[in-house]
């Protein structure tokens, strides 16, 4: 059986939005373009916020499945 997840437009978004961060803060912490103290900061901000908000996303994303018969 297949399981069948319905995602509505809202949800992709924030989704593809705490991908953004936390790919955007990695990235900021493995560059060499912007000052060390702000690059860090908002680097380390914007990863442990993308990791965070993934728990409760992922959670509720692949918690709630509905079944089909095929």
């Amino acid at each position: 059986m297949a399981r069948k997840r319905e995602l509505s437009p809202p949800e992709i978004a924030l989704i593809a939005a705490t991908r953004g961060a936390l790919g955007f803060g990695a990235g900021l912490l493995l560059a060499d373009k912007f000052r060390k103290g702000w690059r860090r900061g908002l680097g380390w901000s914007l990863f442990v916020t993308g990791v965070a908000s993934t728990v409760p996303i992922s959670m509720r994303v692949f918690g709630e499945s509905k079944r089909v018969e095929d």
